[in-house]
């Protein structure tokens, strides 16, 4: 299976989903089984590496992000993924623009798909440290969830 998380920019909330899930796929010991991949749907940060605030409250939490550079989401992503999960219905209408009529990929709002409290991931770019914990909050909460729908898929 591959998943492929989807924001603006690449180098907050899409890596940190990234990074939160492939955490979460190795501690349930699926690592190997689930192909884990972000992007942005902007071409601003292409090759940089993921904010140094989303970077350093990700560690606290045990996830590192330091690998992890910005790219563009692609068409052919549409075809390469299984599953795309927009952080935000701004990012989901620029997706749903983008995608083939034929694609295979599931094209999906993240927190929506799992019917928690928010729908979107809210952007912490241009807020305080307690945005990048909020975010760190609701992706832990949704790649739970996640982690079930794997589960079942595989």
């Amino acid at each position: 299976m591959r998943v492929l998380f989807v924001c603006l920019g690449n180098i907050c909330r899409s890596p940190s989903a990234e990074g939160v899930f492939r955490q979460q796929l190795l501690q349930a010991g699926l690592d190997g089984l689930v192909d884990v991949d972000s992007a942005g749907t902007g071409p601003w940060h292409v090759g940089k590496p993921a904010d140094s605030r989303a970077t350093a409250a990700a560690l606290q939490r045990g996830y590192d992000l330091s690998a992890l550079r910005g790219r563009q989401v692609s068409r052919a992503d549409f075809d390469r993924f299984d599953l795309i999960l927009a952080m935000d219905h701004s990012n989901f209408a620029d997706l749903k623009a983008l995608q083939p009529a034929n694609s295979r990929a599931e094209l999906d709002l993240y927190l929506r798909r799992y019917q928690l409290d928010e729908d979107e991931v809210p952007d912490p770019y241009y807020g305080g440290a307690d945005g990048f914990e909020h975010v760190l909050d609701l992706l832990e909460n949704a790649g739970a969830q996640l982690l079930n729908e794997v589960r079942g898929r595989l």
